[in-house]
């Protein structure tokens, strides 16, 4: 057969020219003509593309079980910060920061560029109409994408290195550091290293007992709290389930690890007695979390 407008071009045939076209409508093969090749797109093949589906659903959700997101700290309006988009947006931040993008130039930065951007997105189908499909041999559309993804790439860096001058320059500590020195400080305390995996608080045990008072008596709440959850020391809820009361005398007398140093004397001075110190080791002991 012929090719575009070429009179002059070999007409080829292909197949038997004799054969008449039929009239009517033509119902084509049912897919069991086929056998091994073919099959019903409802149930046989959607079912495998459900199957799948369900299996990257289950999979997604196991990740979001074993290692929860994160929570950042709680929103404070009052605090000064430096505003910061996720990861994925930084190069448009970025871009937006530039002297034609924004200022005087804000219309042309926000409607102009990126109009332009997006509308060769839509043309790129229609102006590229070449049957070729290897990058190397279709210069201006591999051209276009690579200086795209340089400039993505460029944007991006130069938005996170700007952030990280800002914060230096203004004292702040960007909030990702903080968290991971808030989980060390945590675990230092025994207690949660993270927001989004909270554990069951441990309450304490027998709160009304006069070896509470003994507690507040001696300076214990200095470093472990009033409310024993922990403060320049490590939380003493649940701390019977790591030491006994014979420990625990010993720490009060001894100190321990060369982290706390002993207590006896200073707790004699603010007129405990022997009995108390006793007692209040003996109610330490029992702070348990419940099993």
């Amino acid at each position: 057969m012929a090719h575009g407008n070429n009179s002059k071009e070999k007409v080829v045939y292909v197949g038997d020219s004799r054969v008449r076209k039929g009239n009517g409508f033509i119902t084509p093969p049912d897919y069991t003509s086929y056998p091994g090749k073919s099959e019903a797109f409802i149930p046989n093949f959607l079912l495998k593309e459900w199957m799948v589906g369900v299996v990257v659903l289950v999979g997604f959700l196991v990740l979001t079980i074993a290692e929860p997101a994160p929570l950042w700290f709680p929103a404070n309006p009052s605090a000064s910060i430096i505003p910061m988009p996720d990861w994925y947006f930084l190069f448009l931040y970025q871009y937006l920061k530039l002297p034609y993008a924004s200022g005087d130039y804000v219309v042309l930065g926000v409607i102009g560029v990126s109009g332009v951007a997006f509308g060769s997105l839509l043309l790129a189908p229609f102006l590229d109409t070449g049957k070729e499909r290897r990058f190397y041999r279709r210069p201006i559309a591999s051209s276009l994408m690579l200086l795209s993804l340089i400039a993505c790439v460029y944007l991006t860096n130069s938005a996170w290195h700007h952030y990280k001058e800002e914060m230096a320059a203004s004292g702040q500590i960007p909030e990702n550091i903080q968290r991971e020195e808030k989980a060390a400080e945590n675990k230092a305390k025994g207690l949660p290293t993270t927001s989004a995996n909270q554990q069951k608080e441990i309450a304490i045990v027998d709160k009304e007992d006069p070896a509470m008072e003994s507690y507040k008596k001696a300076g214990c709440i200095t470093c472990h709290a009033a409310d024993m959850k922990g403060a320049a020391g490590p939380s003493l809820r649940g701390v019977g389930d790591k030491h006994n009361k014979e420990d625990i005398l010993k720490i009060i007398k001894e100190g321990y690890e060369g982290k706390m140093p002993a207590m006896y004397d200073s707790a004699i001075a603010a007129g405990l007695t022997d009995k108390d110190i006793d007692h209040l080791a003996e109610w330490l002991s029992k702070q348990k979390a419940e099993q």
